[in-house]
C-alpha cells in the first residue's frame, strides 16, 4: 500500500462514523449474533468493513463467476471482527504498520514477547474465523481466516473477491 494510500487510510480512520442507512444496511444483512460482533470492533474498523462490503457488491456485479452476493457481503462485513474496539486503536495500528515494514525482525520479537496489538494486527483474520465458528458461521470463517493469507492456486472466487475489496479499502 502506498503512502499516500496509508494517509487516506488514516484520515478515514479519525473521521469514521457509521450513519444510520449504513445502519439499515447492516441490519439487513447481519443477524443479532453477527451484529454483536459487527459492533464489538471499533468505529474506524465498522466502517472499514462497510466500505469493503459496498465494493463486493460492485465486484459481484463484474464477476460472472456466480458467487453468493450475500454470503459475500456477510464475509465482508465480518472480515475483521478479529480485532475487537481496544484491541488496535489508531495510534496503536500506525505503531504496528510502522514497526512491521520497517522493522520486522524487532516486531516478531515484540509480539512474541506479549504485544498485544502486533499479535492482534497479524493474526486476526484466524481470531475472526474462531469467533464465526462460535456462532456456526462455519462457511464464512473458513473465507475470513483466510483472508490475509498468500494467495494459492484453487482459492475459491470469494476468498479473491474479499481480498481484493479488503485491498481497495
Amino acid at each position: 500500500m502506498s503512502v499516500l494510500s496509508r494517509i487516506f487510510q488514516f484520515i478515514r480512520a479519525v473521521t469514521a462514523r457509521v450513519s444510520v442507512e449504513d445502519g439499515k444496511y447492516i441490519s439487513a444483512h447481519l443477524n443479532a449474533d453477527e451484529q454483536k460482533l459487527f459492533f464489538a470492533m471499533s468505529v474506524p474498523d465498522q466502517v472499514h468493513s462497510l466500505r469493503t462490503a459496498y465494493t463486493i457488491e460492485r465486484l459481484v456485479i463484474e464477476d460472472k463467476r456466480g458467487v453468493d452476493r450475500e454470503f459475500l457481503i456477510r464475509c465482508a462485513l465480518l472480515h475483521d471482527v478479529g480485532r475487537q474496539a481496544g484491541d488496535l486503536t489508531i495510534k496503536g495500528k500506525i505503531f504496528v504498520v510502522l514497526i512491521t515494514n520497517f522493522a520486522p525482525k524487532f516486531a516478531e520479537r515484540l509480539e512474541i514477547n506479549g504485544n498485544r496489538a502486533l499479535y492482534v494486527y497479524h493474526h486476526h483474520a484466524e481470531l475472526g474465523g474462531q469467533k464465526l465458528q462460535k456462532i456456526g458461521l462455519f462457511k464464512e470463517a473458513k473465507i475470513i481466516a483466510k483472508h490475509h493469507a498468500p494467495p494459492k492456486l484453487g482459492d475459491p472466487p470469494e476468498l479473491k473477491l474479499l481480498r481484493l475489496a479488503d485491498n481497495e479499502n
